[in-house]
């Protein structure tokens, strides 16, 4: 996962918050773990040093071996706020050499090593602005994205700003944080699944990949003025931008995580 555009404490100056929110190093403790989809698991950390963080921040797992060997990635963070409890949600790389073990071999109580939290400018804060709000998700990419809709959820009346999602996955089954999502659209955030391979009984709309007139029919028009999110595999991320600049929307205004291999 990397984050595009860059000059985050230019562009979102921190706040007194964020100050006491410095990146460091923690300890943490594998609370639960559960399956998420088919091939991704829901992994819940106590870290009792965590600072608490931002919807749409992440965060450095490391692993170290017997041998001393060590591994990192980076992994969104799909809960916010000021908890000492971090929700992660992996999804597999087959080839990868981190999220394997997450996926299958992770315990309740194994101990891990993460820094954080990481990012500013891929956040979002509640009760700030009014401006409409636009999340764009391919498959694992809504985990920050959940974040940011639960954190508008958890809101109330304290957070006026119109939200829509939408969230392209390949199955029903493939669709991450079931539960959050329902709630965030019971909140009010205007909530479009497109499905690529299969769509559930009864869907309104056949499978298909997503195109640039379904893009066009879900998200804000470029009038509105939209703070836009988008977060998934490259080639999504890629494609989607290309579509937004071709239907008028500002793209250097547009905040952006890719993710690829080697996890």
């Amino acid at each position: 996962m990397s984050a595009v555009g860059g000059l985050e404490e230019r562009i979102t100056p921190p706040t007194s918050a964020a100050l006491r929110r410095r990146p460091a190093w923690h300890t943490a403790t594998v609370a639960a773990v559960s399956p998420e989809t088919p091939n991704a698991r829901r992994i819940v950390l106590d870290v009792p040093t965590w600072p608490g963080n931002d919807p749409g921040q992440h965060l450095d797992l490391r692993l170290t071996a017997e041998d001393g060997y060590q591994a990192s990635r980076s992994y969104s963070i799909a809960s916010s706020g000021a908890t000492t409890s971090v929700v992660l949600a992996v999804d597999r790389v087959e080839e990868g050499e981190v999220s394997p073990f997450l996926v299958d071999a992770v315990e309740v109580g194994d101990a891990l090593e993460v820094h954080g939290p990481l990012g500013g400018w891929f956040v979002w804060r509640p009760g700030v602005s009014e401006r409409p709000v636009q999340l764009i998700a391919g498959g694992s990419g809504i985990v920050p994205l959940a974040a940011i809709a639960s954190a508008h959820a958890d809101a109330g009346d304290g957070d006026a700003a119109p939200f829509r999602l939408l969230y392209a996955v390949r199955t029903p089954e493939d669709v991450f944080f079931r539960t959050e999502l329902a709630r965030a659209e019971a909140a009010g955030v205007d909530t479009t699944v497109v499905y690529s391979r299969r769509a559930p009984d009864g869907a309104a709309v056949p499978a298909g990949r997503l195109t640039r007139d379904a893009l066009a029919a879900a998200v804000f028009p470029p009038d509105a003025g939209a703070l836009v999110y988008v977060c998934g595999s490259t080639p999504f991320v890629e494609q989607v931008l290309t579509w937004l600049g071709e239907l008028g929307h500002d793209t250097t205004d547009v905040r952006a995580e890719r993710f690829g291999g080697g996890a």
